[in-house]
Formats: structure tokens, C-alpha cells, sequence
């Protein structure tokens, strides 16, 4: 199996070296990584004091990852916090601004055996961490032949991943770390399964971040001061299949205000939902302030997760597409959430839980959507759900502090 692996990387590289000359995506991905050691070494010349570094796949394992760093940062000011990406969105959008618990952002090289081993030996961390997933051969075995100390949190596993199916190579990667933090029940009774011993329930560290976003949420008083005292709904990360559900249901609620963030920025899309809106529609970047919409399209990256502020009620969407994005955003706020049914359950736990704990509603139709909308504006059966939503994420908060002392109690001459 580690040779079909190897092969597999191998002709994955010259995938991507071809793709690149005709796919911009692929060239962008590619060009992300010139110069890679280069910047390291560079880097670790002007900074060559104890490091952690954290690897992640893309921006949502970046989000997992950040209390996690601010807790270690904490801990211990002095210790410099490396970022690896895989994908170039989550790279793309970190870089844009400085990141407070951050020294160093980089990508991770395709995983090779020799560049895997100049990356750990470049880098030199003291301490490694896995987020959730993404979890590369050769880079895992670089670390521990330097014997460094490495973690695995927010681990969120599923019967049907080859650690679990049968033993062998994928299993032997996980025996690699020296203890893993895992999200949720499920995936510590998984690893019991294959006597993966050295774990523990940690907790989805996402909660202690939309706690922290919902405290210390950005202002917006043009939005304030546009939204009064109306009901309103905010519709984060929304597809064409979401807007399908939606559509129907606003046009039927003229007294709510209507703020849209889609997934995709295209104007094309929300020229084609306004006109199927029987309410008056502005983009964000055209709105001028003075006027007064029943609906805002949020047309710019980085906002949503401070509009849920505004929301007595918040749809996230996702879930009939690609994938559910982020339902723990508004839940942060102690608003319920609405989404639509999920085609691959397993992979987003959080959906089963929320509608457990009474603030999350699944819906397949625009039926289920609108009755789930009404039994949302009785005040009191509201009033539940707000509760209920409060009360799981409190039950959850505090992972990454959890995580950090485990840590600090298995390498105390460290973090000491």
C-alpha cells in the first residue's frame, strides 16, 4: 500500500504540472509553492527561536486551529506559530490581513518523502498539530523521525475511512501521533475500536471560536440603523438549491428584512433571485445607506460571520450541495438555525446534534421550510430554540483550553 501511495502522489504531481498549464485553479496552486523553502529558511534565520507549527487543509481547519494557537500563545508568549495550508483559498484569504496568533503562513509541498523531510528539517518545530484531517504520509513521518511531539485535534472520524476498515498503512499513519483530541464520542469509540489508546474527548474547538466572533463581533451602524426593529433573517453561504427554498418564503414575509450572503460572489446568480423576489433586492456595494431595501446581497468575503448579529433567525446553507458550511456561527449568537437536508450526514455530526438539542431545523422542501418558519415565530416555541441554542454551545466551549493543558502535562519542559 505505501508504494500505491507513492505512485499515486507521484503521478498526482505531474496531474498538477499539466493541469497547470491550461487550468488557472491548478496554476494558482502550483505557483503558491515556488520558492517554498526559500521563505522558510529565510524565515527561520530571522526567527530562530521554539516553534509550533499547525497544519491545515483549508480556511474551515484554520478556523478549528485559531483558538487552539490563542490558547498556546497564552501559555507561552514567546513560542513563535507556524500555519501550513494545503488549499490555496484557505491561504489566499489568511494572508490577506495579519493574523494576531500567527508568525509564519506557508503552504505544505506535495508529499513526497524528500521534501517532506527538508520541510520539517527547514521549519525545525518544536511541536506539531494536526487539525481534523488531511493527515500526509511522508510529512508525518519526517516529524517523528526528528522525534517531535505530535497532536491530532478536532478529530472527527467515520466508520467508512480506511483507518477503520482494515489494518495496515492508512491505520499506521494514525499510530504515528502521540495523542489525538478527537471532536466528538463517535470517533474516540473508533479509535477504542483499533486500540488506539492514547485519545481523548476534547470537543469541537469551532465553538470557543463563534463564542469569541459573537463577543467581539464587528459594528456595522449603517446595517443597525436599516434593520430597526424588524425581524430578521441572515442566509449565510447560501447555493441556487438553498435559494430555490428561499425564494418562495420570502415573498410570502414582507415584514422581515432579508440579509443574503451566497457562496459563490457572481453577480449572475443574485441578478437572476432578485428577479424572482417580489421585494425590493441591492447589492451590498451598491446600497447606498439612505435607501431602504427588503433585501441586502452581501457581495464581499469576510462579513458574515459578524452579520448574524442582526438575525432573529439565520438559514445556512450547504447542505444539498457540496456540503453544509458553518450552522455554529449563528448558534454563537444564540439565534436557531435553519438548513436543508444533508446528503452526506456523517460528515457534518453537528446537524443530528443541533436538532437533538432542539436549535437546529433540517428541511427538504419549501413546505418543510415554511411550516419549520412558523413554528419559529410563536414566542414562545422561539424562545425555546434561542435557549436551547445557547445552552449547547456553552455545554461545549472550552476545548482548546482543555487541549493545551493535556499538552502542556505531556511535554511540560516545553510549554514550561
Amino acid at each position: 500500500m505505501k508504494w500505491i501511495y507513492r505512485i499515486t502522489v507521484f503521478f498526482a504531481r505531474i496531474v498538477i504540472f499539466l493541469g497547470g498549464l491550461l487550468i488557472p485553479k491548478i496554476r494558482h496552486f502550483s505557483a503558491g509553492r515556488k520558492n517554498l523553502f526559500q521563505r522558510i529558511v529565510a524565515f527561520r534565520n530571522s526567527n530562530p527561536g521554539e516553534l509550533a507549527w499547525f497544519h491545515v487543509a483549508s480556511l474551515g481547519e484554520y478556523e478549528q486551529a485559531r483558538p487552539v494557537m490563542a490558547e498556546l500563545k497564552r501559555v507561552k508568549p514567546e513560542l513563535l506559530i507556524a500555519v501550513s495550508f494545503f488549499s490555496p483559498s484557505g491561504f489566499d484569504h489568511v494572508i490577506k490581513k495579519t493574523q494576531p496568533e500567527v508568525d509564519f503562513v506557508t503552504y505544505l509541498p506535495l508529499d513526497s518523502k524528500r521534501k517532506a523531510q527538508r520541510f520539517v528539517k527547514s521549519l525545525r518545530p518544536s511541536l506539531v498539530f494536526f487539525v481534523k484531517y488531511d493527515l500526509w504520509y511522508h510529512h508525518i513521518c519526517a516529524i517523528k523521525s526528528e522525534k517531535i511531539p505530535l497532536f491530532l485535534f478536532s478529530a472527527s472520524f467515520r466508520p467508512d475511512q480506511p483507518y477503520f476498515r482494515r489494518n495496515g498503512f492508512f491505520r499506521s499513519i494514525l499510530f504515528q501521533f502521540d495523542y489525538i483530541f478527537t471532536q466528538n464520542q463517535r470517533t474516540l469509540e473508533l479509535l477504542d475500536s483499533i486500540n488506539y489508546r492514547t485519545a481523548s474527548l476534547a470537543g469541537d474547538t469551532r465553538f470557543d471560536r463563534v463564542v469569541e466572533t459573537a463577543k467581539n463581533h464587528k459594528e456595522y451602524p449603517e446595517m443597525t440603523d436599516w434593520v430597526g426593529n424588524k425581524p430578521t433573517v441572515v442566509a449565510g453561504s447560501v447555493w441556487e438549491e438553498d435559494m430555490d427554498l428561499l425564494i418562495p418564503l420570502m415573498n410570502t414575509k414582507s415584514g422581515y428584512r432579508w440579509i443574503i450572503a451566497p457562496h459563490d460572489l457572481n453577480p449572475e446568480p443574485m441578478n437572476r433571485w432578485a428577479e424572482k423576489l417580489n421585494l425590493s433586492v441591492v447589492r451590498y456595494s451598491q446600497w447606498d445607506s439612505d435607501s431602504n431595501p427588503d433585501v441586502i446581497f452581501i457581495d464581499n468575503i469576510g462579513m458574515l460571520s459578524s452579520l448574524y448579529q442582526f438575525a432573529r433567525v439565520a438559514y445556512v446553507g450547504g447542505a444539498m450541495g457540496k456540503g453544509l458550511h458553518n450552522i455554529l456561527e449563528p448558534l454563537g449568537f444564540g439565534i436557531p438555525v435553519i438548513f436543508g437536508k444533508l446528503r452526506k450526514t456523517a460528515k457534518f455530526p453537528e446537524s443530528a446534534e443541533s436538532q437533538l438539542n432542539g436549535c437546529g431545523f433540517e428541511v427538504e422542501d419549501v413546505d418543510s421550510l415554511i411550516q419549520v418558519f412558523e413554528r419559529l415565530e410563536n414566542p414562545h416555541f422561539y424562545e425555546k430554540s434561542k435557549k436551547a441554542a445557547s445552552k449547547w454551545v456553552k455545554m461545549n466551549e472550552g476545548a482548546a483550553s482543555k487541549i493545551i493543558k493535556k499538552v502542556e502535562g505531556l511535554i511540560s519542559d516545553l510549554l514550561n
